[in-house]
């Protein structure tokens, strides 16, 4: 190595030696930065001059009819979302101090100067749900690292009708109970997305391969087979019922039992969508209708009696000799009401609700003197494969049970004649309002099973688009013996009341059933109460209603208790529909 003599050089001559270090040493450092670390470098550039936002999807309306006209149920009012960027944020104090001062209540719980200490991450939502006006005076702040997110929220014009059917979005934007929940991938739809590289000051520039834009893709707006006049008319009568009878729970159902749309589904107690998070009671979600099954009791002896008209085992004035018990293998069955002994027709046993002629439509469907297996087998077909008990509706409503209608084939022998006898006057089985209330429609409308539904399609720029892709189920049973029950459950509701308006076409059952308790035994002074019937004119059933009432350590029974919910709800669907009275 040559060696350099600095004392040799002269002052000019070692200045140029340091300045040709100098360039040396910047060439290098270049060419580090430049070529070496030259995808690192650019990557920190996007990250500082690409800017990417979300552009939110607006969400679904919610609808429902009002007559021919769609009203709505659930509408969408814009808020925003405050965030900053911890790495950004110069004034922590002076930030809290103003959204606290300004936003309130809406604030994100915890401290928000904490928040903004973490200097790992660049994205810290400091406060939610604000308004325009709340956004607006905090951006005349001009903090350096805050910013602000365009979203919206859901609000109830009609407060809490049809709650536990509507559901409602929690803090996390997903929906939860009812339909939004159930449609929630509809409703949401797809945000879109805004990138773009910006100048120093964030401000997007209009030239450059990285600009994109994709434009959100909005939810469905969904319009709803309620009508809101009927839903807001049931949840009316529905809570006088309850306040009269001392009951803490109810539910009531109107179906049109010609295409299974849901006009009405009304539960107690309730809540307001928009204030979910203040909710003491867990049970005002629940949507009695859908989610808890139960024994119905004797609305399902209608069931038996169709069933039975259908394989031309009886008819109305078939007879059989009640002494107001019967024996099923090691089991003897009673009738609640006793004294009618003798012989008495199927009519008879149907307005007096006597088990004792349930079981013995069973037994005729097999030998005539056992509920043998070729009954049992007759039976599950009609009540689980032709009428849907025991099976889920796809009724689109979060949560739907599908409850409990044991085989015959049922592997522990679960399905056996004992069983299969309680079956046949609606009890040993769990169902759901909904399921019993689409099979009975089906019973009552000439034979035809309708998918139960709660949306009728989606609203848009051109109107109401609907939703014909439900499952019907044609010949469950013959058009005769649909006439053939239908007027059996009218004569049936005639013994009972004479408070229907004269000249229309009312038809009914009774229910009244214990429940079980954690222990797998009934509870002795506990019962729900339950009515099923249907209304219009001769030529056109145009409604069906079922109403349930239930309390807990109460003895709640149909005909006293669940029955004047059914009247007044069905003389005032006359009313609405102006239906016109037989001559």
């Amino acid at each position: 190595m040559i060696g350099i003599n600095f004392k040799q050089m002269s002052r000019s001559q070692f200045l140029l030696f340091v300045l040709l270090c100098t360039m040396v040493l910047i060439v290098m450092r270049l060419f580090y930065l430049q070529i070496i670390r030259h995808d690192y470098y650019k990557k920190l550039a996007r990250q500082e001059q690409v800017k990417s936002h979300i552009i939110p999807a607006e969400r679904g309306r919610i609808y429902a009819m009002d007559g021919n006209n769609p009203v709505e149920l659930v509408m969408n009012q814009q808020v925003y979302t405050v965030f900053a960027d911890p790495t950004v944020v110069n004034k922590p104090r002076e930030i809290e101090e103003t959204i606290r001062s300004i936003a309130g209540g809406e604030i994100v719980k915890g401290d928000i100067q904490e928040l903004l200490r973490d200097k790992k991450s660049q994205y810290k939502v400091l406060a939610r749900g604000i308004s325009l006006r709340q956004a607006e005076l905090i951006k005349n702040k001009k903090f350096k690292g805050v910013g602000f997110q365009k979203n919206s929220r859901r609000t109830y014009p009609e407060g809490s009708l049809a709650a536990q059917t509507l559901g409602f979005v929690n803090n996390e934007n997903k929906g939860q109970y009812g339909i939004e929940e159930m449609l929630d991938s509809r409703l949401r739809g797809k945000d879109g997305l805004l990138k773009s590289v910006t100048d120093v000051a964030n401000v997007p520039l209009s030239i450059g391969n990285e600009n994109i834009r994709q434009n959100p893709v909005h939810g469905d707006s969904i319009v709803l087979t309620l009508d809101r006049n009927i839903q807001s008319k049931a949840e009316e009568v529905l809570s006088e019922g309850l306040r009269r009878t001392g009951a803490s729970n109810g539910s009531v159902l109107v179906m049109n039992p010609k295409n299974g749309h849901v006009l009405a589904m009304a539960n107690l107690p309730t809540y307001n969508p928009a204030e979910f998070t203040k909710v003491q009671n867990p049970a005002a979600f629940v949507n009695g209708v859908t989610m808890l099954p139960y024994e119905p009791g004797s609305v399902l002896k209608t069931f038996t009696i169709a069933t039975g008209i259908d394989k031309k085992v009886i008819d109305a004035q078939s007879t059989y000799y009640n002494t107001d018990r019967i024996k099923v293998e090691d089991r003897t069955i009673s009738n609640a009401l006793k004294g009618l002994t003798g012989t008495i027709s199927m009519q008879t046993a149907l307005n007096n609700s006597l088990n004792t002629g349930m079981v013995t439509i069973a037994q005729r469907l097999g030998d005539g003197h056992n509920i043998n297996l070729q009954a049992r087998d007759t039976l599950y077909d009609y009540f689980h494969n032709r009428f849907g008990l025991g099976e889920l509706t796809g009724i689109e409503v979060a949560g739907e049970s599908k409850g409990t209608v044991v085989s015959p084939s049922d592997k522990n022998n679960q399905g056996n004649a004992v069983r299969y006898s309680n079956m046949s006057f609606g009890q040993g089985l769990d169902v759901t309002m909904i399921q019993v209330a689409a099979g009975f429609s089906a019973i009552i409308n000439g034979g035809t099973y309708y998918q139960p539904t709660v949306v009728a399609g989606t609203y848009g720029r051109d109107g109401i688009k609907l939703d014909n892709s439900k499952n019907v189920k044609s010949n469950v049973i013959s058009q005769s013996a649909s006439a053939q029950t239908r007027e059996m459950i009218h004569n049936a509701r005639t013994q009972y009341t004479k408070d229907d308006t004269p000249g229309y076409y009312i038809g009914g059952k009774t229910g009244t059933s214990q429940t079980i308790g954690a222990s797998g035994q009934y509870i002795d002074s506990q019962t729900i109460g339950t009515y099923l019937g249907f209304g219009g004119t001769d030529s056109d059933t145009k409604y069906v209603i079922m109403v349930q009432v239930s309390g807990k350590n109460m003895n709640l029974e149909g005909n006293k208790h669940a029955m004047p919910i059914f009247t007044e709800l069905s003389n005032w669907l006359i009313e609405y529909y102006q239906l016109q009275p037989r001559k």
